[in-house]
């Protein structure tokens, strides 16, 4: 059972030397140095003071480091998100997006950021009476402190519906499934109509296409580091008929799986 919440060092991080993906929220933190970061598809350069949200599943690792000093924090969904308040603080102003936006944020207040990741690190040492109480809270100062820097210069204010990130989250731990949106809204108790309104208002999309590029950005994920063939991608996102599967890659993408894959693999 993997567990619910860990903090290290980058020196301590041999495993991200290579790709990898949890299914934790990740928050990187550069002290000093600078290191470059893969994230999917994408390379982020970390500096000093700056940090990185990394959603769960994504796949991520450290490409190079330039005496880089900092921390590396893992939750999981289940001990942060304990209710719709905990739910929106993580996805508020996208810090932990399931859309592939991630950024390097350069922090304004970096000493008190430091030292609530100390602190984190003490708590889970000692574990003292009600440390997980204490962990979680100070998860939630860093990313008001976070938000807050985005603010300060100028970020519009995002706020997210808790219900439309339970739907999101619904569809990430269940690809194999290939739910329909009327299956998902009834797993976490509401109506396709209610979701379809979130998905608008939360990015102009239907639910079923906010559906369709999860798959997608899934499928790539598995071509790219699973290594794994057209076939073995289909059903593992639930889809009965490969050629179905490539037709559907192809609609989305503009290039066939097999053309992606092989990009991917030069």
């Amino acid at each position: 059972m993997q567990e619910m919440i860990t903090i290290k060092t980058f020196d301590q991080a041999a495993d991200l030397e290579k790709p990898r993906r949890v299914l934790k929220y990740v928050l990187i933190f550069c002290t000093s140095g600078t290191i470059t970061f893969s994230v999917d598809e994408n390379e982020f350069i970390l500096i000093e003071n700056s940090v990185l949200t990394i959603t769960s599943g994504q796949i991520h690792y450290f490409k190079n480091s330039n005496n880089a000093k900092g921390y590396i924090l893992e939750f999981t969904y289940n001990f942060f998100c304990k209710d719709d308040t905990d739910i929106e603080l993580i996805f508020h102003n996208g810090l932990f997006c399931h859309f592939a936006m991630n950024e390097m944020i350069r922090v304004d207040t970096a000493p008190t950021i430091i030292n609530e990741l100390e602190e984190i690190k003490k708590e889970l040492t000692e574990t003292p009476y009600q440390y997980l109480i204490s962990v979680h809270s100070r998860i939630e100062l860093i990313l008001i402190e976070i938000n807050r820097t985005k603010i300060n210069r100028g970020d519009e204010i995002y706020k997210p519906d808790a219900l439309f990130l339970h739907f999101l989250e619904t569809v990430l731990k269940n690809f194999d499934k290939n739910l329909s949106v009327t299956e998902i809204a009834a797993l976490i108790g509401t109506t396709e109509s209610k979701l379809n309104e979130l998905s608008k208002l939360h990015t102009n999309k239907t639910a079923q296409n906010v559906i369709f590029g999860l798959i997608i950005s899934e499928a790539k994920r598995l071509f790219n580091y699973e290594k794994l063939s057209v076939k073995e991608v289909a059903y593992a996102l639930g889809f009965n008929d490969p050629f179905y599967f490539s037709n559907f890659f192809k609609k989305h993408t503009s290039i066939s799986p097999k053309s992606y894959k092989e990009k991917a693999l030069n």
